[in-house]
Order: structure tokens, then C-alpha cells, then sequence
């Protein structure tokens, strides 16, 4: 039995804020300090802006810049719908063909999360999913999930997958998600997509494990026509062996 104190050993399994102490009827002041300090991250992780330059020679392949109908970052922060709809100029750059899957990539609600994983992420993927043929990458402004909805409709994808920075939290200011969609098309619902978050190593999901992940819900969705609901991560969503 370690003797280490049982708050220190939590505290090295969690980030949760365990046993601050008190000072008087305060929080001691490191505490508070640590607080602020994480509070400022992640409101700064919101209003930061986007810079997609260098994602085309990161990624080594085409990308194509698109934006939502919001004008600036406060208008996509007070106007959630604006952010799921392409504008027109957008829509027009995004030529149909015959595609498994459209790979978008969206500022969301950490930037910083784009900016620090989602190259990493789709290059992952690319490896994974060699034999697949992959839509142009576009890169979204100002951009929420439901976007990929209607870019993957007017890319002809059968699959699209968007990586957007998550809403922060005090201890993860640069978490980025993965929302796998099926069919898409303006109109579908959160229970039709698949989830994969938190991937931020190395305190969250590695970028192995996360395109691992990924590529696995996007071959069992591919074989059974469905991701949400109708696609359970898990042994059922196993590709089975061939032979």
C-alpha cells in the first residue's frame, strides 16, 4: 500500500478540482488563481480566430475553404443556426461526385483544437482508409456540425466526418471531436450520428486510437447503411473477418 495521501492519488487519475481546501469561507488563493486562470483559457479558446493557412501542406492533398451564413465569431456565437447552413458563395465550390466519404474540418467552438490536432487526425484516416475514395477536404469557417450535413450532400458522399473544435471545458480548452454521419443531408438529427471526443493527446484520446475508432464506425456504417442509433460502437460495429 503506497503511502502517498489518497487525494494525491486521485488527483493524478483525474482533473477534476479534488480537496482545494479552504481559506476562511474562500478558496485559498493557488486554487482561485487556478480557476481564473483555466476560466480564461477556455473563453479565449471560443473568440479566437481561425487560421486554416498551412492546412493544404499539412494535409498534402486539396482542400477547399468554405464558410457558414454567420458573418463574424459573435454572430455564430448568438446564432447556432446560421452556423449549420453553407452561404452561397460556399455551396457553389462544392462540385458532386462519387465519393465513400467528405472529410470536413470546422473552426467550432475551439479553434485552438483545429489548429493543435485535426491535421494529425485526417491524416490518420487517409492511412486507414486508403482504398476509399475521399472527397476533397474542406475546411469550414465559422462552421457547426450539422454543416458537413449539407457539404456532404453537395459532395455526393455517401459518409461524412467533421472535425470541429469542442465546446471547452475548464480543463480542456483544445478538445476536438469526430461526428460521423450517414446519408447526409440538411435535416438530420444528433441520434444519426456517431460521437468520438475528447481527442486531445496526451490528456485525452491519442490520434491512433481516435482514427482507429473512426475508421471502424465508418466501415460498419458503410456495410450496414446507418450511423447513431442504428450504429453501436462496440463488438456488433466490428468489420468482420474476411475468410
Amino acid at each position: 500500500m503506497t503511502d502517498q495521501p489518497l487525494v494525491e492519488r486521485l488527483r493524478a487519475l483525474s482533473h477534476a478540482r479534488l480537496r482545494l481546501g479552504r481559506a476562511g469561507s474562500s478558496l485559498p488563493t493557488r486554487a482561485q488563481l487556478a480557476f481564473e486562470l483555466d476560466h480564461a483559457r477556455a473563453r479565449d479558446a471560443v473568440v479566437s480566430p481561425f487560421e486554416p493557412v498551412g492546412l493544404a501542406d499539412a494535409l498534402g492533398r486539396e482542400v477547399i475553404e468554405i464558410a457558414s451564413r454567420a458573418a463574424d465569431r459573435t454572430e455564430y456565437l448568438r446564432r447556432p443556426d446560421l452556423g449549420r447552413r453553407l452561404d452561397d458563395a460556399s455551396a457553389a465550390r462544392l462540385t458532386r461526385g462519387d465519393y465513400d466519404l467528405a472529410i470536413v474540418i470546422a473552426d467550432g467552438l475551439s479553434p485552438a483544437a483545429v489548429h493543435a490536432h485535426a491535421a494529425s487526425v485526417a491524416l490518420a484516416l487517409f492511412e486507414r482508409l486508403a482504398d476509399w475514395a475521399i472527397a476533397p477536404v474542406t475546411v469550414a469557417r465559422l462552421g457547426r456540425v450539422a454543416l458537413g450535413d449539407e457539404v456532404g450532400e453537395a459532395l455526393g458522399a455517401k459518409l461524412v466526418c467533421v472535425l470541429i473544435g469542442e465546446r471547452p471545458g475548464l480543463t480542456a480548452p483544445d478538445s476536438l471531436g469526430a461526428y460521423l454521419t450517414w446519408n447526409p443531408a440538411p435535416g438530420r438529427q444528433d441520434s444519426e450520428r456517431n460521437c468520438i471526443s475528447n481527442i486531445r493527446p496526451p490528456r485525452g484520446l491519442s490520434y491512433d486510437k481516435a482514427a482507429d475508432t473512426i475508421a471502424r464506425l465508418l466501415t460498419a456504417a458503410r456495410r450496414s447503411g446507418a450511423t447513431g442509433i442504428g450504429l453501436k460502437d462496440g463488438p456488433a460495429a466490428l468489420p468482420r473477418a474476411e475468410g
